[in-house]
């Protein structure tokens, strides 16, 4: 019974991505977060999947398509939220964000691919990661672990081998936090929805 897990924030302005407004306004902010989880929610819903939850940090909206649970985020810090998510599963399961919109369906299909691993490991270049595999969820892997830091995902990574898991590693993606993130993450993938509104703005703002 695997199980795809997106834990995201509703893409309300001033809530989310605050960190692109030194560029965008904070509704055009808003607007790329909400692009970037459309675009990720359609790599989820084109992935085999038994359950496909969205793990929810505020209301949702007309924008959750069919097919996909939603399940609100619990309180605490990111380490137990992210437990917390894991906890939603009955069985194999991949924990994404939403900060990764070039994901495609193969990369999440070889992140619930737990045939010679036991947890699947996908590094994001800002030091964390933007994707975990569990074969058997245990949330205690992910409490404690530092979140949002340089050496978050170094840490993650110790946490699962320490627990005996053979980790076999996912490519490496770029989040997207700041504007330079946007901008190399648009140009990766020009085929999202991401990329268009990216485009848009930079067009209006020039």
């Amino acid at each position: 019974m695997s199980t795809l897990l997106v834990i995201a924030k509703s893409p309300v302005a001033g809530r989310v991505k605050t960190r692109l407004t030194t560029r965008f306004t904070p509704q055009q902010a808003a607007d790329l977060a909400a692009a970037a989880l459309a675009d990720t929610l359609d790599a989820v819903l084109a992935t085999t999947a038994h359950r496909r939850v969205l793990v929810l940090d505020g209301r949702p909206g007309p924008w959750v398509p069919a097919g996909i649970e939603v399940a609100p985020q619990c309180a605490g810090g990111l380490d137990v939220r992210l437990a917390a998510a894991f906890a939603l599963a009955d069985g194999p399961a991949l924990l994404i964000g939403m900060d990764t919109p070039q994901v495609t369906p193969g990369l999440l299909a070889a992140g619930l691919d737990f045939e010679e691993a036991d947890a699947r490991y996908g590094p994001a270049d800002d030091g964390g990661f933007w994707a975990l595999g569990l074969a058997d969820p245990d949330p205690a892997l992910l409490l404690g672990v530092p979140m949002s830091v340089a050496h978050t995902g170094e840490v993650q990574r110790r946490r699962l081998t320490g627990a005996g898991l053979a980790v076999r590693d996912l490519p490496g993606l770029c989040d997207v936090d700041t504007p330079a993130d946007a901008q190399r993450v648009a140009a990766a993938a020009p085929w999202t929805r991401f990329a268009a509104l990216h485009s848009d703005l930079c067009a209006v703002a020039r």
